[in-house]
C-alpha cells in the first residue's frame, strides 16, 4: 500500500514538473521570443457610392478612380462599390440613405441647402464672375464656411469636389432675353432660390427629380431645363431638345461627400489612406474637366444641337436679382455679398 502511495505520489510531482517545464519554455524557450499569434484578417469594410450621372460621365470617372486608390491605399480593406444613374436613387434619396446608414457616399450640391443654408452658395445665378472666381472661393475660408456647415448640419463631409461647366438653358426655341420666357415651362432642380430666379425672369419652373425630365420633354410637359454640358449630354436630352441658350447663369460645383459616421468609425490609418486617395483624385478630376466640357459641347454639336450664343446676359442677371436676394436668409445674404465681392 505504501508503494503504491509513494509511485503514485512520484508520479504527480513529475507531471507537476513537467508542466512548470512547458510553462517556462512557452513563454521563453532558451531566451528566444516566442513568434506572434497570427491575428485574423480585418473585417472588410463596403461603402456604397451613389450618384446621378451616367457611366462616361466625369463623376463617375473619378469615382471608380477613387475607389482604386482607396483600395489600393488600404491594401483591399476598404472597396467603394459606385452606383450611377441614380441606381440608389436620387440625390436627396441617396443623402438620406447615407445619414441613415445604408449608404455612403454621395454626389451632391446645392440641394443640400435643405439642411444647410449655406449650401445655396455653391449654386447662385450670376454669384460668380467665372470658373477660376469660384476655384478660388472653394479653397478659401468662404468655401470652408459651406463645407463646415454641411458637415456639421447634414451629417456628411466633403473628401473632394468637381467644378461643374455653367448651367445653360435648353429649348426647342432660341431663348435670348428673359422676355423670351414667357409661357416657358422648365424643369429646375429642388432648389427654392433656382425656382424663384426663374420665376423672376418670366419663367413658369417646376422643380423636378432629374431622372424625370427627360420623359417630360419628350411628353411636352415641360418645355426646357437647365443643366451643364455634360449632363445635357449624358441624359441625351439632344434627342428631345434643339438649343444650348448660353445663358451662363450659374457657375456651381459639387461634393464628394462621405456620412460622418462612416468616416469616424475608420482607424487613424485607414481614415488618413481615404483622405489621401481622395486629395488625388481631386487632381483626376480638375484634369479632366477642361477637356471633357469642350468634348461634351462638341458632341452635343455633333447631335444636331445649335448654341445660341445671342444671349442678353446682363439682362437675365438683373431680372433674377430680385428672386435671388428675395430668398436669401440673413445668413445667406451676408455670405453671397462676400463672395460676389471675393478678389
Amino acid at each position: 500500500m505504501k508503494k503504491s502511495f509513494k509511485f503514485l505520489s512520484l508520479m504527480l510531482v513529475m507531471a507537476l514538473f513537467a508542466v512548470t517545464l512547458s510553462g517556462c519554455a512557452g513563454n521563453n524557450a532558451g531566451g528566444q521570443p516566442q513568434p506572434e499569434q497570427p491575428q485574423p484578417p480585418a473585417e472588410k469594410i463596403v461603402w456604397k457610392l451613389g450618384h446621378l450621372g451616367n457611366e462616361e460621365h466625369i463623376w463617375n470617372k473619378t469615382a471608380l478612380k477613387f475607389a482604386e486608390l482607396v483600395d489600393e491605399k488600404t491594401n483591399g480593406q476598404i472597396e467603394i462599390k459606385v452606383y450611377p444613374n441614380e441606381q440608389l436613387g436620387n440625390e436627396i434619396d441617396t443623402i438620406n440613405m447615407v445619414k441613415a446608414g445604408t449608404a455612403d457616399l454621395v454626389v451632391s450640391g446645392e440641394s443640400m441647402q435643405n439642411w444647410a443654408p449655406k449650401a445655396a452658395l455653391m449654386a447662385v445665378p450670376y454669384a460668380f464672375r467665372d470658373t477660376a472666381h469660384m476655384r478660388k472661393v472653394i479653397e478659401s475660408d468662404l468655401g470652408q464656411e459651406i463645407a463646415d456647415q454641411i458637415k456639421e448640419k447634414v451629417g456628411i463631409t466633403p473628401l473632394y469636389y468637381h467644378v461643374r461647366a455653367p448651367r445653360n438653358l435648353t429649348s426647342n426655341k432660341p431663348i435670348s432675353k428673359p422676355e423670351d420666357l414667357k409661357g416657358f415651362k422648365m424643369r429646375v432642380p429642388n432648389v427654392p432660390i433656382f425656382v424663384e430666379a426663374w420665376k423672376a425672369a418670366g419663367a413658369n419652373p417646376q422643380a423636378m427629380a432629374f431622372s424625370e425630365v427627360f420623359t417630360a420633354l419628350q411628353q411636352g410637359v415641360i418645355n426646357g431645363q437647365e443643366n451643364p454640358v455634360d449632363l445635357i449630354y449624358s441624359a441625351g436630352f439632344y434627342e428631345v431638345q434643339k438649343y444650348v441658350n448660353e445663358t451662363e447663369h450659374v457657375n456651381g460645383w459639387v461634393y464628394v461627400l462621405i456620412g460622418n459616421k462612416q468616416l469616424e468609425s475608420l482607424s487613424d490609418d485607414l481614415r488618413s489612406a481615404v483622405v489621401e486617395a481622395a486629395a488625388e483624385a481631386q487632381t483626376y478630376a480638375d484634369g479632366l474637366f477642361e477637356e471633357e466640357t469642350t468634348g461634351f459641347k462638341n458632341q452635343l454639336m455633333e447631335k444636331g444641337m445649335e448654341f445660341n450664343s445671342n444671349v442678353d446676359k446682363e439682362a437675365f442677371q438683373k431680372a433674377m436679382e430680385p428672386g435671388v436676394k428675395g430668398k436669401l436668409d440673413a445668413e445667406q445674404a451676408d455670405l453671397y455679398e462676400r463672395i460676389v465681392n471675393f478678389q
